[in-house]
């Protein structure tokens, strides 16, 4: 089982999701430990190779941005509310960030 590597605040904004979202956040995780992928995602290119989000739809829109093909581990590069239906610059940006960061 793939191990989870919470970069920057990521757990912080997990963990102070609603119940509903968080339940189905970890679900989602724990799929992509196992070498699943979740029941909703996409993958997110303007990001980086291989990068995609997982869709939550529970108590509002939220997201989270992942790599779980790099090594032996998922990546979980940000965690965030979704507030319209394109995804803000500064999301994309803080993602690009730390995925830039993981690959140097």
């Amino acid at each position: 089982m793939k191990g989870i590597h919470w970069h920057g605040d990521t757990r912080k904004v997990a963990r102070a999701l609603p119940e509903q979202a968080k339940s189905l956040l970890g679900h989602a995780l724990h799929k992509l430990q196992l070498g699943l992928m979740p029941n909703d995602w996409k993958p997110m290119i303007t990001i980086g190779q291989g990068v995609c989000e997982i869709r939550i739809h529970a108590d509002g829109e939220f997201r989270a941005v992942f790599l779980a093909e790099f090594d032996s581990q998922v990546h979980v590069l940000h965690v965030f509310r979704k507030k319209s239906r394109k995804t803000f610059k500064p999301d994309i940006d803080i993602a690009r960030r730390r995925y830039r960061a993981l690959m140097h």
